[in-house]
C-alpha cells in the first residue's frame, strides 16, 4: 500500500461516503494528539514495529526474488497469505467483518486494481535492482502526486512544495547515474509503481459512494487485499504461467536456497507484508496524514540503510556520506521528501480582497 498510499472511506455532511487517499489531503492537523507518556510510548513502539516489519519484508522478499524470479507469482502469494490472515481475523471476531454493498465495491474496485499493480511493479523492481535503489526511486512519489493533482484536480502547488521537489528529482537522478545495480527494467518498474500508486490516490478523491456506512482504514485495506488477491492470480498465470510447482521451487536450490528455506522466507515475507501494512493503518488512525508521511520518509531511510548493510550493496567512497552507508543521491532525495512533507503543512496566505 507501500501500500503503499493509504485510503479512507469517510462520512460527509451530505450523508455520502467518500473514498479518498489518506495521504493526499493538502493540510491536515493531527487528528489525535497523544496525551500522556503512555500514549506517546505506545505510538513510538508502533513506529518501531512498523520499521522492523518493513526491514524484514524487504530482506526476505529480496532473498526470495533473487532465486525465484517470478514477481507476479510472489505478489499473488503475498496477497493470498494476507487474505488468509484477514479471513481468520474476521472469523475469530478479532476484528469486525464489514458488510460490503455493491456501491461500495464499485468504488473500491479501481483502488484495488491500482493496489495490485503498484505492489506488482514494486516486486518486479526489487527483483531487478538493489532494495536501496528501488526505495530511492520510490521516494519520487511526491513528484507524481503534485503533477497529477495539478493536471486532473486543478490543485496548484505552493512555491515551497515545488521547491521541495527539486532535491527529490535531483537526488534520484544522481542515485541512478551512480547506482552499481542499475537496470532499466527495475528503474521503469519502480517509476510505474509511483505513477500507479499516486494516480490511485489522486483519482480516488473523486470516487463517491452515496448513502452507505463508512469503512475504517483497516477494513478497507482488508477488502482491498482480498480483491487484489483475486485479481493477481490470473495476472500471474497470464504473465508467468503456473510457477508455484515443486519443479520450479526445486530450481531455487541451484541458486542458493533449498525448497524449505525458500518456503520459510516466502511465508515470512508474506507475514511481514501484511503486518507492516496493518500497523501502518493503525498508526494512520492516530496521527495526521502529514505526520504519517514524515514517518514514512524515515522508514524509507531505515530500509535503505539496513538493506545496504545486510546485502553489502557496494557504495563508492566518492558517492557516500563519509562512513555512513548511504549514497549521496539517496540522501538528497530523502531530504527532499522530508522538506516536501513539511512544506505541505505551510498554509498559503489568503489573497487580499
Amino acid at each position: 500500500m507501500q501500500v503503499c498510499g493509504s485510503f479512507l472511506v469517510s462520512n460527509q455532511r451530505n450523508n455520502s461516503v467518500k473514498v479518498r487517499a489518506a495521504l493526499v489531503p493538502e493540510n491536515t492537523a493531527d487528528t489525535v494528539k497523544p496525551s500522556g507518556v503512555i500514549k506517546t510510548l505506545q505510538l513510538g513502539f508502533m513506529f518501531v514495529i512498523w520499521y522492523i516489519l518493513n526491514i524484514c519484508f524487504n530482506i526476505y522478499n529480496k532473498q526470495v526474488l533473487k532465486v525465484y524470479p517470478f514477481p507476479a507469482t510472489v505478489t499473488a502469494f503475498q496477497f493470498g497469505l494476507a487474505s488468509l490472515t484477514i479471513i481468520l481475523m474476521w472469523t475469530s471476531n478479532f476484528y469486525t467483518r464489514p458488510k460490503i454493498t455493491t456501491s461500495q465495491l464499485t468504488a473500491i474496485l479501481p483502488l484495488a486494481v491500482a493496489h495490485t499493480l503498484g505492489n506488482l511493479m514494486t516486486n518486479i523492481s526489487l527483483g531487478k535492482v538493489a532494495v536501496s535503489f528501488t526505495h530511492t526511486i520510490k521516494s519520487m512519489e511526491p513528484f507524481f502526486t503534485v503533477i497529477l493533482s495539478a493536471l486532473f484536480l486543478g490543485a496548484r502547488p505552493t512555491l515551497w512544495v515545488v521547491s521541495s521537489l527539486l532535491p527529490i528529482v535531483g537526488g534520484v537522478a544522481l542515485a541512478s547515474f551512480t547506482e552499481a545495480s542499475f537496470n532499466w527494467t527495475g528503474f521503469y518498474s519502480a517509476m510505474a509503481s509511483n505513477l500507479v500508486n499516486q494516480s490511485r490516490n489522486v483519482f480516488s478523491k473523486k470516487l463517491m459512494v452515496k448513502n452507505e456506512e463508512s469503512l475504517d482504514n483497516i477494513n478497507l485495506y482488508s477488502v482491498l487485499t482480498i480483491i487484489s488477491f483475486i485479481l493477481s492470480v490470473p495476472v500471474a498465470i497470464f504473465l508467468e504461467g503456473v510457477k508455484f510447482t515443486p519443479s520450479y521451487l526445486q530450481s531455487a536450490a541451484n541458486q542458493g536456497l533449498n525448497v524449505r528455506e525458500l518456503c520459510v522466507r516466502s511465508l515470512l515475507a508474506g507475514f511481514c507484508f501484511h503486518s507492516y501494512q496493518q500497523v501502518s493503518y493503525m498508526i494512520l488512525e492516530l496521527v495526521s496524514p502529514v505526520t504519517h508521511a514524515v514517518g514514512n520518509c524515515v522508514k524509507r531511510l531505515v530500509v535503505i540503510v539496513s538493506s545496504i548493510i545486510f546485502f553489502q550493496t557496494p557504495v563508492s567512497p566518492t558517492n557516500s556520506l563519509g562512513k555512513f552507508p548511504l549514497p549521496i543521491g539517496t540522501a538528497v532525495a530523502l531530504a527532499g521528501v522530508f522538506l516536501y512533507s513539511r512544506a505541505k503543512r505551510i498554509k498559503p496566505k489568503p489573497k487580499a480582497a
